[in-house]
């Protein structure tokens, strides 16, 4: 009987102490959520939190960062802090390469302040976000496209200031990335035979990004092109344009060597049917 008593009384103070344990539990749970709480609203003077927001940028802590910025503005919103405090926490992110989570912060801070001294960089930032993430020819070019847009942007509507000339040179390298891509895809064609195809990318590179690097090779290509079909007469102005623009290139030589080849081995053909057929595209 003293045995059952004492078993049901060591049950008795097992639950007790379960209960007891789950309370405690619940209370510090309650306590750290509005210790948790608490640090996460509690107010501070704009000063020490943009100041503290800047230490972090500094120190490398871009997450964090961006994230006292906003702080900074939804504590205190009317601040002369806040508007400043907007256009760093999306450099912030620029600098953690959040450049998607960027971009909206730097359109709305261009929405809420289109005349703000500082909307050029803002302009600038978003261009930079895009051209960050410019991958190799191989790949889907959209943000190359992106980029050249917001970058072009920036020098038409911020001509003069400090960071158009910047903005000048990353759309010349843009364009010739664009290019690069028109060449990849040209030389695939090319190897692949379908030279109407291969054609029709190397004339893009002339027509549309001449000023780039790979306007000499696109010419080069088309000479190819155009003997490939026996069509010598075209393949030979080509030559000459290349010639004449590019007096000192290695494509012009390989070029020279190509036409001069066809005539002295009289391989080509008039094909007059087919130069017809071109002349409906071209």
């Amino acid at each position: 009987m003293s045995s059952k008593a004492s078993l049901g009384g060591r049950r008795a103070r097992r639950r007790q102490r379960a209960v007891l344990t789950l309370m405690l539990a619940a209370v510090i749970g309650l306590a750290g959520c509005g210790s948790d709480r608490e640090a996460a609203y509690v107010e501070r003077p704009v000063g020490v939190l943009y100041n503290t927001a800047m230490d972090a940028l500094l120190d490398g802590r871009t997450l964090q960062a961006a994230k006292l910025f906003d702080e900074v503005e939804r504590q205190h919103p009317y601040s002369v802090w806040a508007t400043k405090a907007q256009l760093m926490a999306a450099y912030s992110l620029y600098q953690s390469e959040k450049y998607s989570d960027a971009i909206l912060a730097l359109d709305r801070f261009i929405q809420l302040h289109p005349s703000n001294p500082d909307a050029a960089y803002a302009y600038y930032l978003k261009g930079l976000c895009y051209y960050e993430q410019i991958s190799d020819v191989g790949r889907d070019q959209r943000s190359t496209q992106l980029a050249l847009k917001a970058l072009d942007e920036v020098v038409r509507r911020f001509p003069d200031s400090e960071f158009s000339r910047d903005a000048r040179l990353k759309i010349d390298l843009t364009y010739d990335h664009l290019a690069g891509k028109e060449m990849d895809v040209g030389r695939f064609y090319l190897r692949q035979r379908h030279y109407l195809a291969a054609i029709n990318r190397f004339r893009a590179v002339v027509d549309q990004y001449q000023t780039t690097s790979h306007a000499p090779e696109a010419l080069h290509r088309l000479a190819e092109c155009y003997r490939a079909l026996g069509m010598l007469d075209e393949a030979r102005k080509v030559a000459a344009v290349l010639g004449h623009n590019y007096p000192g290139s290695e494509w012009y030589d390989d070029s020279y060597q190509l036409v001069e080849k066809n005539r002295l081995d009289g391989d080509i053909g008039e094909r007059g049917w087919f130069r017809r057929a071109l002349g409906s595209i071209f």
